[in-house]
């Protein structure tokens, strides 16, 4: 059973402002098999945490990952795809509910709050995308 860890994060300046995510998808040993940071325009840092999570969840499926563990440091975001709390935000709950159908694809999939300082490298790679000479970086 291939079992894969993305560790996701979304960043903006301003809220609403230009905005980022961060992904960071990992396999059973711990090497990097995907890592992107990439801009997605207007939005706020709720919005960009909810692209960040259906960007990963997207790209799991493509690399055929069966189990997949997810690590955001959005407490907000973990804690409404794991039914702690309702989904008010009209647009949060359009992406939310794109979240939770892409989750269907995955035999086991967790999703689960780390501290900011556990997210650094998904953390830089959304600041990354926010300033407008870096072009879109995708690798693996």
């Amino acid at each position: 059973m291939k079992k894969m860890t993305a560790n996701i994060d979304g960043a903006c300046k301003g809220n609403p402002g230009p905005a980022g995510i961060g992904v960071v998808i990992y396999d059973e040993t711990g090497a990097i098999v995907y890592e992107t940071g990439k801009p997605i325009g207007e939005a706020t840092n709720n919005i960009a945490e909810y692209e960040a999570l259906i960007h990963a969840l997207e790209k799991a499926v493509e690399l055929k990952c069966e189990v997949l563990y997810v690590n955001t440091d959005s407490e907000l975001l973990a804690r409404q795809i794991n039914g702690f709390y309702k989904v008010k935000d009209e647009n949060l709950r359009n992406l939310f509910l794109k979240a939770k159908g892409l989750m269907h694809n995955f035999n086991d999939i967790r999703v689960r709050h780390i501290d900011r300082e556990n997210n650094k490298y998904a953390d830089n790679l959304a600041d990354q995308a926010l300033w407008p000479q870096n072009a879109e970086k995708d690798s693996k």
